[in-house]
């Protein structure tokens, strides 16, 4: 049976990560609080980050600013998705075309 948390990204109590996704602080509260689920989201944002602003995770610099980002991502104050969000790939909308991911206000 998966270890299963509350995920603090989608609100509900999900599958956790089957370890933490690196060492530190960080890697552990998101291991303690995030769920697979949840995790699986900051992945296309990570790389989205990354491309726009064409940095290289080598960099020492660049692996701040990604744990940065992900503290956000995960537990910032608007880092809960809207009630009722699922993924543009998950349900098509009218016409057959993905639906549109929410914007955030």
């Amino acid at each position: 049976m998966p270890r299963m948390v509350q995920c603090v990204k989608l609100g509900q109590e999900l599958p956790g990560l089957e370890q933490p996704p690196f060492a530190g602080e960080l890697g552990q509260r998101i291991f303690e609080n995030v769920s697979q689920d949840g995790y699986d989201l900051w992945k296309p944002h990570m790389t989205i980050l990354i491309n726009h602003y064409a940095l290289n995770p080598a960099y020492p610099e660049t692996r701040k600013l990604m744990r940065k980002e992900m503290d956000e991502f995960f537990f910032g104050e608007d880092a809960q998705l809207p009630e009722g969000w699922t993924p543009p790939d998950a349900a098509p909308s009218k016409g057959g075309a993905p639906a549109a991911a929410p914007r955030k206000k």
